[in-house]
């Protein structure tokens, strides 16, 4: 176990932490709500900063990226633990393993050298913290990170965004991009969905947009739930208000998933509706998810709508992008690596 970062000592032995919103005041001997940060005899420790419960070789197309070194291979890796409590969440067992056993944390001990060093050997560009919530594992990506940067990698958290500012700047300079989810634009959706707050993740996304941070925005679309046109038109306005037009958005079908298996998947006129709400308030690259076979997955050019990477599922069939510009236009494509 080592110290946690990001934290504060109060009286009687309690700390706070101060790593993500919710700020959790926590006594001798118990845990934060993410599980993994403990309160020992007065000390926060993280629980994590050496169990990997999921270590795999992805496309970067699966985070998803769309515009970050497309086609490239990434090691994906997690730890147990999650600051948010979605009752929609795809990877519940890991996430939510602290809730639901007591005991040790799981996982296999790894150090950020180890890390780094897979990466290499699997010919890969890229590290993603994703799977659970790679705020709650803080220490280990902010050191693997480094170490990755060192070796010429970069970085990318897939996040629920929930991270306080302080934290947040200080690992920017080895964060080159994330995929924040932005589950909806509306405060209840998210106090009953998530067990979160809707205003610390928006304030999370204008900063990492002024740190020059790449962004790319993924909103699970759930029946009856965040599908309100209405709130998807606030949505795509936020983002193009605040983020940028250049800024992608992913619009993803939802499956029935954790507790709310008894919800029917997302219809594909509703996906197909929100991305014209996104493409109509501006934005240059909206795409829709787990939704096979659709030219929502493609990406046109937004002057002149020439296909330039053409995708199936995860794979990338054509790529047709020059030097960060369209071949027949010009026009400048945003992302890294492109």
């Amino acid at each position: 176990m080592k110290e946690a970062l990001f934290y504060k000592k109060l009286a009687d032995n309690a700390v706070q932490c101060l790593l993500c919103p919710h700020k959790c005041r926590i006594l001798p001997g118990e845990r934060g709500l993410c599980g993994v940060r403990q309160n020992i005899d007065g000390v926060l420790h993280t629980l994590v900063d050496d169990k990997i419960i999921a270590c795999h070789v992805d496309p970067i197309e699966k985070k998803p990226l769309f515009h970050v070194l497309p086609g490239c291979r990434v090691l994906s890796l997690a730890t147990v633990g999650c600051n948010f409590t979605c009752r929609f969440c795809q990877n519940s067992e890991i996430s939510q393993y602290p809730e639901t056993h007591t005991g040790p944390i799981p996982g296999q001990t790894t150090t950020p050298e180890q890390i780094v060093t897979r990466a290499i050997q699997e010919d890969c560009q890229v590290i993603a913290y994703t799977y659970t919530e790679p705020t709650v594992y803080y220490e280990l990506a902010l050191e693997c990170a480094i170490q990755a940067k060192d070796a010429g990698l970069l970085n990318v958290f897939v996040t629920n965004g929930y991270i306080n500012p302080k934290p947040l700047r200080r690992i920017a300079p080895v964060l080159d991009a994330a995929n924040v989810d932005l589950k909806s634009f509306d405060e209840t959706f998210y106090q009953k969905m998530t067990g979160g707050s809707l205003a610390p993740v928006l304030d999370s996304l204008r900063l990492m947009r002024k740190l020059d941070i790449f962004l790319e925005i993924t909103t699970l679309i759930i029946p009856n739930e965040n599908d309100d046109p209405r709130q998807l038109r606030e949505l795509a306005d936020f983002i193009f208000r605040e983020l940028g037009p250049d800024t992608p958005w992913h619009i993803s079908r939802f499956y029935p998933q954790f507790k709310m298996q008894f919800i029917s998947p997302t219809s594909i006129e509703t996906i197909h509706q929100a991305r014209e709400i996104g493409l109509d308030a501006g934005l240059k690259y909206v795409y829709v998810g787990n939704v096979s076979g659709d030219d929502g997955e493609h990406t046109f050019c937004p002057e002149c709508g020439r296909p330039l990477i053409e995708r199936f599922g995860f794979e990338m069939a054509g790529y047709y992008i020059r030097d960060g510009h369209c071949p027949d236009c010009n026009a400048e494509i945003s992302g890294i690596g492109l």
